[in-house]
């Protein structure tokens, strides 16, 4: 996709791997907005916004407020998540499983339901949605996270089909572990953030834009069925789950 005088908004982009993909897009000439539900005023020329993907009247409110002041808006990057372990044999993980339905899959939905009509209209835009290797090949100590990224995967796939025509283009970003301070602990062999980032934004720059942008690292992820590994390595990935309480 081109990456220059484009107008971005990433949600879920306040910090980590979000804010770091915001600091790349600005620093190759784009205006870039992000948004979150805490913002922090930004620097290197970065606008933020308030916004709960999880909250209608939020979402809605945040897309008066960036159109208004961004009506050339042309990419929206949908990367809000919460990523967090279960023990399934606990009913109270129900919690945190809602959590992550409505942060990560629905909060997906609503954000491409509320700019679609506007890039619709301007006959041209991107639309990236953010799965994961998980999505294809589950870490079963993450379950209902997987479960929203494979959600994630399906959804956009649908969506491309039903913009085919439009001029609005839609990517998926596939990312593998990535070493946020969070998953640092989890998966010592996680990519490091600026590795990870510098990818991406390769990635991204392909033209015509690719339809699944996945990293490198994530690749086995993505092919393990057709590649004959998928049981071996679920079985290596599920070996966490015996440290859990009472295994």
């Amino acid at each position: 996709m081109k990456l220059t005088n484009r107008t971005v908004l990433i949600v879920g982009g306040t910090s980590g791997i979000g804010l770091g993909l915001a600091h790349r897009f600005a620093k190759d000439g784009n205006t870039v907005v992000v948004g979150g539900r805490r913002p922090e005023p930004q620097q290197d020329g970065l606008r933020s916004v308030r916004i709960d993907v999880t909250d209608p009247t939020s979402v809605l409110r945040a897309r008066d407020e960036v159109l208004a002041a961004h009506p050339d808006l042309d990419v929206v990057v949908t990367m809000s998540g919460v990523l967090l372990t279960e023990d399934l044999r606990d009913p109270a993980h129900i919690t945190d499983a809602e959590n992550m339905v409505a942060t990560n899959l629905l909060g997906t939905i609503r954000m491409i339901d509320a700019f679609t009509p506007h890039l619709i209209s301007r006959g041209a835009g991107t639309i990236i949605t953010v799965s994961s290797g998980i999505a294809f090949l589950p870490f079963p100590l993450m379950a209902t996270y997987g479960a929203t990224k494979a959600a994630v995967h399906s959804y956009t796939e649908s969506l491309r089909a039903h913009l085919a025509g439009t001029g609005v283009e839609v990517a998926e970003l596939v990312p593998p572990a990535v070493a946020t301070p969070a998953m640092a602990k989890l998966n010592p062999a996680a990519v490091p953030v600026d590795e990870y980032l510098d990818e991406v934004m390769e990635l991204l720059a392909v033209q015509p834009t690719t339809r699944e942008i996945v990293a490198e690292a994530a690749l086995p992820l993505r092919w393990a069925e057709r590649d004959g590994t998928y049981a071996e390595l679920l079985e290596r990935r599920s070996a966490p789950l015996n440290n859990l309480p009472g295994r």
